[in-house]
């Protein structure tokens, strides 16, 4: 535990392997802060309370300009004019409006330095799936040997044509688990449509690009729908004909109120992070696409949790799924996990930035925030100070976002301040430390925020600021 105590008292390094600040750091030089600070971290693991907190498109430059045959996704009788239900939009600009009360100790955890392990001995391997030969060959490529836990158990299953309900932590290989019995099936049959449904606009072009590293050569095409792009090149590119269409709920409602998609006879459904999209505030669109699915659907369901809206999902909307968990434990043994606290009358952005300036240790970092305006204005704080950062939020252009992802992911920048659109899925390597700016409305969020590191086997530092 870090504690930042009155300014005039003695400052030790943040850990034995710290530089002082000022060194020669990744992140570039910095503005330096007024008044000292000391800052110490304890090495203990005790599991008694120390208090409590009360809170309150991818372009394809290969697509031909036309395409033999009919167009899978036509144009829908359901016309724009129509009612639409009415929903709590979450997803754009809703907030929860209280607090889980978390006690602060459950963010105290060291890594687990495990010698022996058990290791999950898969049934197959891909090769042993019976799917078509070229769908093999483009796993091969992807020098794919052994399914994971959730593709094991869950893919046999999915290419008997039975629905799936799959509960895993992120990093798990869901992705693979639904495209590829897909991506099958519509090698079967060319007519095939699917629609999949994620939280987030990052999520869904990350799908987009593992469909496309599958499907390459097969004559099959996605289209990407995701809010905050421009709407008119995705309706062009449905009108061009695509077998799936990957999408946010708000954008993809938008769209089939339009007409610009059918779902009549779409066999194919995937719920993507489907419990952060209920606390997003999507069941309603969620609900409504769904009901304009073929009833001969299969559906596939991933979430990391099961809250009892998304059993009310499982009833209405799946046949006797088959349940796949593989979840093992909430957080992962690799994520050290501890608090900072912050004394009063201490600047938390002097504390922060004190801690970034440890170059040897905060490599690749991803700070989470609650509030857009905050989340932006933290960055642009940041950068004044000389750190390499930006941000992502919901309030920002999806092309800053997806350039702000990409410069993260490439080392270009060191800092990734963004609200919880970067907590599920995104599979970006090698982050070092996630820290939470302030801490996370519930545990679920917590847990999810420090899943983006300790990911590959890898050790992950997790950090909570607390007053």
């Amino acid at each position: 535990m870090s504690t930042y105590n009155k300014p005039g008292s003695k400052r030790p390094s943040y850990s034995s392997g710290s530089k002082p600040a000022g060194s020669n750091s990744r992140f570039s030089s910095r503005t330096s802060t007024s008044g000292p600070r000391t800052a110490s971290r304890s090495t203990s693991t005790s599991s008694t309370p120390r208090s409590s907190f009360t809170g309150s498109k991818t372009s394809f430059s290969s697509r031909p300009t036309t395409r033999p045959g009919s167009k899978p996704f036509g144009r829908s009788p359901y016309k724009s004019g129509s009612s639409r239900p009415s929903s709590n939009r979450g997803g754009r600009g809703g907030k929860k409006s209280s607090f889980e009360r978390i006690d602060v100790s459950r963010f105290i955890s060291k890594a687990t330095i495990v010698e022996k392990e058990e290791i999950y001995l898969p049934t197959h391997t891909f090769a042993d799936f019976n799917i078509d030969p070229r769908l093999k060959a483009a796993i091969a490529h992807k020098q794919y040997i052994y399914p994971s836990p959730i593709q094991d158990k869950s893919i046999p299953h999915a290419l008997e044509g039975r629905d799936i309900l799959g509960i895993a932590n992120t990093g798990t290989g869901k992705t693979a688990a639904f495209l590829i019995p897909i991506i099958n099936k519509i090698l079967l049959n060319n007519k095939e449509t699917a629609i999949i449904i994620a939280p987030t606009r990052e999520l869904a072009l990350q799908i987009e690009k593992e469909f496309n590293e599958f499907a390459v050569g097969m004559k099959m095409w996605a289209v990407s729908c995701v809010g905050g792009a421009p709407i008119f090149a995705q309706i062009k590119n449905l009108r061009r004909g695509c077998n799936l269409v990957i999408g946010t709920p708000g954008r993809l409602l938008d769209l089939v109120k339009r007409g610009e998609i059918d779902l009549s006879t779409t066999r194919n459904v995937v719920l993507d992070e489907a419990d952060r999209m209920l606390d997003m505030g999507f069941i309603d669109d969620i609900t409504f696409l769904l009901e304009k699915t073929a009833n001969d659907r299969q559906t596939f369901l991933f979430s990391a949790t099961l809250p009892k809206p998304i059993e009310v999902l499982i009833s209405r909307f799946t046949k006797d799924p088959v349940r796949v968990i593989v979840k093992t434990r909430d957080t992962s043994k690799n994520v050290e996990q501890d608090v900072v606290r912050v004394a009063r009358g201490i600047d938390k952005i002097d504390v922060l930035c004190e801690l970034l300036s440890n170059s040897a240790e905060f490599k690749k970092v991803i700070i989470f925030s609650e509030m857009k305006h905050a989340v932006e204005k933290l960055s642009n704080e940041l950068v004044k100070r000389g750190f390499k950062a930006n941000s992502i939020h919901g309030d920002k252009r999806h092309n800053e976002r997806q350039r702000a992802l990409k410069a993260f992911k490439e080392d270009q920048i060191d800092i990734l301040v963004a609200t919880d659109v970067a907590a599920r899925g995104l599979d970006i390597p090698d982050v070092t430390h996630v820290i939470n700016y302030e801490i996370p409305q519930t545990y679920d969020t917590y847990v999810h925020r420090i899943g983006r590191t300790g990911r590959a086997s890898k050790k992950g530092v997790a950090l909570t600021f607390v007053s």
